[in-house]
């Protein structure tokens, strides 16, 4: 089983590259629990995705850590690689989205795989339901969406956005994206859209379970989305944009499966302290080593 981390994002409301800040007791990087975790539940091929100018740095700094015989790629997210016929020249810096993401790792993966990002916390109940689900369900046209409680996803630093799961029995029926989700004296609400929340909703925090079918119908997307010459400049192709596209048109199917997993993030500076005192507990609490790897 696969792994994929998406490293490539620039961490514009945290203010660093937050992927490679030392959160963990031994100044781990938040992805290394990530990846302990997925190998103590059976995934033997860990892919990065980053920007051009870490895939060196990432290589050799995971290289000495993870256990020998695990299949390591640390692949590069360019605005450059695009499909074939379609060529951009602008000055633009920014990657062209989640989906864009995967889509870089196309040609280092050939199974199912999982999704998520570098810079979340998932927890290790989470790793061995994504697991399960692989060894059960061999369908190419089937995939998984690992979802966390809303309740539990929720930064007291300000707003947050979340994929919030409508669902038919454990069948993904549609997310529908909230941008400005807060909790206050009012409770769980919306800013943009006044609604409001119970927090036990499920929602997708981008733990999301793959087939290799899913960049084909990526590359489709990509080609869509350069057809609009409006999107050159900021927009992105996003993965569960793809993914609920895949719904609608009767091509996949996706069970929702509870996480069963504390989550956090780095959202803000302000959750840095928070995440650091999660791991420092749970290592002193034996549910990891320190330091991580030996």
């Amino acid at each position: 089983m696969t792994l994929l981390l998406m490293a490539a994002g620039r961490g514009s409301r945290y203010g660093a590259l937050k992927q490679f800040d030392g959160l963990g007791p031994q100044e781990e990087f938040l992805m290394e629990f990530s990846i302990y975790d997925a190998l103590e539940n059976g995934f033997d091929h860990i892919v990065v995705v980053t920007q051009k100018d870490n895939v060196s740095f990432l290589e050799e700094y995971l290289s000495k850590r993870i256990p020998k015989g695990v299949k390591l790629d640390v692949v590069s997210q360019q605005v450059t690689d695009l499909p074939d016929g379609i060529t951009y020249t602008g000055e633009r810096t920014k990657p062209w989205g989640t989906a864009h993401a995967v889509w870089s790792a196309r040609k280092v993966i050939d199974g199912p795989f999982s999704v998520i990002n570098a810079d979340d916390y998932y927890g290790k109940q989470a790793f061995e339901n994504a697991a399960k689900y692989v060894s059960r369900d061999a369908d190419p046209n089937s995939f998984g969406l690992v979802a966390y409680t809303l309740k539990d996803t929720l930064s007291p630093y300000g707003s947050v956005s979340r994929g919030v799961c409508k669902q038919d029995g454990n069948s993904l029926i549609s997310v529908e994206e909230r941008t400005k989700i807060e909790e206050g004296e009012n409770g769980i609400l919306d800013a943009d859209s006044g609604l409001k929340f119970s927090g036990e909703e499920l929602v997708s925090m981008n733990f999301w379970v793959c087939k290799p079918g899913i960049f084909h119908q990526i590359e489709q997307d990509i080609r869509n989305f350069f057809k609009e010459e409006g999107n050159l400049e900021k927009g992105e192709v996003y993965l569960p944009f793809v993914i609920q596209a895949m719904l609608k048109q009767g091509t996949t199917q996706v069970e929702v499966i509870p996480s069963e997993s504390m989550w956090f993030g780095v959202t803000y500076a302000n959750d840095k302290e928070t995440a650091m005192s999660h791991l420092k507990n749970m290592t002193s609490q034996g549910q990891y080593r320190t330091p991580l790897w030996n």
